[in-house]
């Protein structure tokens, strides 16, 4: 069984006001908190087993979320009494880490359907330490489409797919451990280092067809409502 580790001790500070009394991974999308979104689609692709990387209104967390047996998952919780930065709440979670052959571990911020089997196929039986997940570059602006000087057309803030950024999802073997921080952040600390070793491996997910949002802002609150409902729910490609 896989285990997967859910970052969700962070303080949201750009989607303040709201946060003020929510933790972010409990604010809203389309009526359902993005982390129950993250529970959903653990599920979907067969793992029930979750721990939560609390800190920050951690007893809100608990309360909404529980054991996890109304989500059809088993939740535990580890938790971090100060801000220890995503390298930090990983490597306080050690203990879980050090027992398993791979882990899956996302931000708390990220609604997606990426099949997350790849990420651990891809470690496994490889020198690698960790896998990113990447995705697409999504232009913020709409794109003119030129011929010389002359608009031929518009593409609304389109796929950019010379570019591939971080979707914060990961796949870790217990290797990982030796490169983690006891406190900063994995961006800027264990990714760097894992890349000059080249020991770190990207998997590519082109959005469409799977879909990735991180919810950062206030705009992709409202954004990321607006896509779901249009999708009639955040439905994943068919797994296998």
């Amino acid at each position: 069984m896989v285990v997967a580790l859910i970052l969700a001790g962070g303080f949201g500070k750009r989607l303040r006001p709201l946060t003020e009394t929510v933790p972010k991974p409990l604010l809203e999308v389309a009526g359902k908190p993005v982390i129950v979104y993250q529970l959903e689609w653990l599920k979907y692709y067969g793992v029930r087993d979750v721990v939560i990387l609390a800190g920050y209104l951690k007893e809100k967390l608990i309360e909404a979320l529980g054991s996890g047996s109304k989500f059809g998952v088993r939740i535990t919780y580890v938790i971090e009494d100060q801000p220890l930065g995503t390298g930090g709440a990983i490597r306080n979670a050690s203990h879980i880490i050090e027992r398993e052959e791979v882990v899956i571990v996302t931000n708390g911020d990220v609604i997606t359907n990426i099949d997350p089997r790849r990420l651990i196929s891809v470690v496994q039986g490889n020198r690698a330490v960790a896998a990113i997940a990447a995705v697409p570059l999504r232009s913020p602006f709409g794109i003119l489409e030129l011929e010389d000087s002359t608009v031929l057309g518009f593409r609304e803030k389109p796929f950019l797919y010379d570019y591939w950024i971080n979707a914060g999802v990961y796949a870790f073997k217990p290797e990982i451990l030796s490169y983690l921080p006891e406190r900063g952040d994995i961006e800027k600390t264990t990714f760097p280092q894992l890349a000059i070793e080249r020991r770190l491996l990207a998997v590519k997910y082109e959005t469409p067809p799977y879909y990735w949002r991180s919810i950062d802002t206030h705009k992709d609150l409202e954004e990321a409502g607006k896509e779901i409902g249009e999708m009639g729910g955040l439905l994943p490609p068919k797994a296998g």
